[in-house]
């Protein structure tokens, strides 16, 4: 899979856990067209290498944040010591 379709991935991800849409994990898999054991392994990836408070909420049948959070991925533009979003020039 390349770059861009990986980040979209993630971001598609981390829409449907803030909306508290992914549904059980076989249908998490089924929105992402992946199988179950990918998608646990993406999950894993998630929490363990980018630091993602992922669990699973049984009640509302739903992967959740436990933190307000929210995958970002983009440049930004340093000025004096602060950061500033790059808009399109």
């Amino acid at each position: 899979m390349d770059f861009l379709r990986q980040i979209k991935r993630i971001e598609y991800i981390d829409y449907l856990i803030r909306s508290r849409a992914t549904g059980n994990p076989g249908e998490f898999a089924n929105k992402l067209n992946i199988s179950p054991s990918q998608l646990y392994q993406v999950i894993k990836i998630l929490k363990d290498e980018m630091g993602a408070p992922i669990y699973y909420s049984k009640s509302l049948q739903s992967y959740c944040y436990n933190e307000s959070v929210k995958f970002v991925c983009e440049f930004r533009e340093e000025k004096s010591g602060s950061w500033n979003y790059i808009k399109n020039r």
